[in-house]
């Protein structure tokens, strides 16, 4: 096999095939004819020897070669999509924000109309972060993310200070028994965000309540916060909150707080930005409005 690279329209035509599962669909697409989407995947099985497609009674299906490529050039595509994305967007009004799930569904989205009311010029892209990503890996103009002040390569502000306390749906407590000490909460469910590399606050505020108890009797457990946000609003169970994700939802009545007793957290959400982007307009812009709306808010 020639040690050549293959042409990126083939590269392209196949990932959209495979991912259609039709060459209709990826001609539709890329804006191609359907023959011009045949004649590249034909070049690339050409060039690979290998039959990448099987098709059958108007059905196409990756053949376990045609997988297996798939699988490997999926990361580099999605790497050179992102590289190029961020380069070419350095000097234009597109901002990419990448943020954690669950303070983009109940902080970020809800307040970014304001931002477009004050900044229309910018043309937003809104990506997700997980907590186990590697930021230096992921391209951005500005990040959202949790954690200590301390950020090796990036520029950070602290979006406000956090306190962590249990939240529950009015109803949880309406229905279930008393509620009035932290050795109760074992006669309830309890949700936890908890992943293999991931523990959630409730120890903390547990020793900060003097309460010895580490465990429940009745937990439920969530892999991200945004499901245990999800799982606490349903009334599943007893949660610990972060002060700026459940403020609006307890001034609204959708969520209480059954201790008055609040844990200030050491951690909390900041804005990043690389060093060498900081400096620019759109992202000066973005990070001075909103540090501000979280202040005023």
């Amino acid at each position: 096999m020639s040690r050549a690279l293959p042409p990126l329209s083939a590269l392209l035509a196949f990932e959209a095939t495979a991912r259609h599962q039709s060459f209709t669909r990826a001609a539709i697409e890329l804006k191609l004819t359907q023959t011009a989407i045949s004649h590249r995947i034909k070049e690339l099985e050409s060039l690979l020897s290998v039959q990448l497609f099987t098709r059958k009674q108007n059905t196409t299906r990756l053949t376990d070669e045609g997988r297996t490529y798939l699988e490997c050039i999926r990361p580099a595509m999605a790497q050179i999509a992102a590289a190029t994305e961020s380069v070419s967007s350095v000097h234009d009004n597109r901002l990419t924000i990448a943020c954690l799930s669950a303070f983009a569904a109940k902080c970020l989205v809800p307040a970014l109309r304001d931002f477009r009311q004050r900044h229309p010029q910018f043309e937003l892209r809104l990506t997700p972060l997980a907590p186990t990503d590697r930021l230096e890996q992921r391209e951005f103009d500005v990040a959202i993310w949790h954690g200590l002040d301390q950020w090796k390569d990036f520029e950070g502000q602290r979006i406000a200070d956090e306190e962590i306390f249990p939240v529950c749906v009015p109803a949880l407590l309406r229905d279930g028994p008393p509620l009035r000490t932290p050795a109760d909460l074992a006669q309830y469910p309890i949700v936890r965000t908890v992943s293999p590399i991931i523990t959630d606050d409730w120890p903390v505020w547990l020793q900060h309540a003097g309460c010895e108890q580490d465990a429940f009797s009745s937990e439920i457990y969530c892999a991200t916060l945004s499901f245990s946000m999800y799982a606490i609003m349903e009334g599943l169970g007893l949660g610990i909150g972060r002060s700026l994700l459940v403020r609006d939802d307890l001034a609204a009545g959708r969520l209480v707080a059954p201790f008055g007793l609040r844990c200030t957290s050491p951690a909390g959400y900041q804005v990043l930005s690389r060093p060498e982007r900081s400096a620019l307009p759109k992202v000066h812009l973005f990070k001075q409005w909103l540090l501000a709306y979280f202040a005023q808010s």
